[in-house]
């Protein structure tokens, strides 16, 4: 067993294929910066298009065959774009400045209107165009939609090869480039990670004791500690959205039952209480309930209790295996997994009229997580005898598929928004 604070999985390498596409995406044009091939190590608007590609909002418009290439906001021929069908149109410009840094500068104007939507001057190194790119794509995807961008967010997955397990920390946009930091490699199996609500933890499960524990790992420093280490099985850790607690699932009655317990370790205060196996528990965003499977009516179903206590409510009612539950961040959907026709698929069901769709077709899904603007759901799946990440839009319309080669790849989790 060894934590690490960095380290590239070199074998973990993936790469992403968009394989879906929704009707009616906002038409943008990304024309290319100037002087961003030589002045900056990556080139940004080729990241720039790919992230706003993966959100699902997007369509690229080709400016390749146009005869115009605007710098500043009077450069731009307008009827051009116009007869390009773009709804609006990116530029901007990198240029030299002193102590061997440069200056990124970026508009993003309405075709249509002409006008200026949103706008930015960033002065880095060189080196850092790609984390400048993603900030723009950010400013764009909120300028165009309303809400935060998902580009500069970090997913944690658990890639195994064999008998070994890595868990892995990347951007969600990065997570094809080789570019996701190992923070932990073991022999024994690594599960369940989790997401303090500020980003600076992960809480999982490791067999490296010969059975199941669930420690805290501060990302930052790479300490790490045990906080549910009790008679039995220890899994399914959840953090509370004040990021105190965690729900657990404990054996030390017998059958699988959820507790609370301390961030930095305490009693555990046993919150379910049946003659079933009840597991897989998520925090409502407010904190007042705790959704859960349990199969106490006979095959797992998807239930929810007040975190003070009191009687479980049934929420799936439709098919004979719902497991997985999570809330987006606005406590209106639902993500799980249902078990139908042999097949294992990522469904949303809406909290208030209990409508259910289907967000995926292929035969094995896993673990759902929301993104933390609510707009995608982040999966593992299986293609050609690997496994898989996808990302999808909540509607289903738009797909974005990130193949891992020599690995297969568990136990996916969308992180929070960086804090500022």
């Amino acid at each position: 067993m060894f934590v690490l604070l960095a380290g590239r999985g070199a074998y973990a390498e993936m790469t992403i294929e968009i394989v879906g596409g929704g009707a009616s995406k906002h038409a943008i044009a990304v024309v290319p910066f100037k002087d961003e091939t030589t002045r900056m190590r990556e080139a940004l608007t080729p990241i720039i298009r790919s992230d706003l590609e993966l959100s699902g909002v997007f369509r690229m418009v080709d400016g390749s065959a146009i005869a115009n290439v605007p710098v500043e906001p009077a450069d731009i021929r307008y009827p051009l774009w116009q007869a390009a069908a773009a709804q609006s149109i990116a530029i901007g410009k990198v240029e030299a400045v002193a102590g061997g840094q440069v200056k990124i500068s970026f508009r993003l104007m309405d075709v249509a209107q002409k006008k200026q939507l949103t706008s930015g001057e960033f002065t880095v190194t060189p080196d850092r165009g790609r984390e400048v790119a993603h900030t723009i794509a950010d400013m764009i995807y909120q300028a165009i939609t309303g809400q935060r961008g998902i580009f500069n967010t970090r997913v944690v997955y658990v890639v195994k090869n064999g008998r070994n397990y890595q868990l892995q920390v990347g951007l969600i946009t990065d997570v094809d480039s080789n570019r996701a930091q190992t923070i932990l490699r073991s022999k024994e199996p690594i599960i369940s990670p989790s997401w303090s609500p500020d980003g600076r933890y992960l809480a999982y499960v490791s067999f490296e004791s010969k059975k199941p524990v669930v420690w805290v790992q501060d990302l930052a420093t790479g300490q790490r500690r045990a906080v549910a280490n009790f008679k039995g099985s220890n899994s399914a850790p959840a953090w509370s959205p004040d990021g105190s607690k965690l729900a657990v699932v404990l054996t030390t009655t017998g059958n699988s039952q959820i507790y609370l317990v301390n961030t930095l370790g305490s009693a555990p205060r046993r919150l379910s209480y049946s003659d079933a196996i009840d597991t897989e528990p998520t925090f409502t965003p407010d904190g007042s309930q705790i959704y859960f499977v349990s199969d106490r009516t006979g095959g797992p179903q998807i239930y929810r209790m007040a975190v003070s206590g009191g009687q479980a409510q049934r929420v799936t009612w439709q098919g004979n295996y719902n497991v997985s539950p999570r809330v987006s961040p606005d406590g209106r959907t639902l993500t799980f997994i249902r078990r139908e026709a042999g097949r294992f698929r990522v469904m949303a069901q809406d909290l208030t009229t209990g409508d259910v769709r289907a967000l995926s077709e292929s035969g094995y899904n896993e673990r759902p997580s929301f993104a933390p603007n609510g707009r995608m759901v982040l999966y593992a799946s299986e293609s050609g005898g690997k496994s898989v990440l996808y990302a999808t839009t909540l509607d289903g319309s738009s797909k974005v598929r990130l193949a891992v080669i020599n690995g297969e790849v568990q136990d996916p989790s969308w992180g929070p928004f960086n804090n500022p």
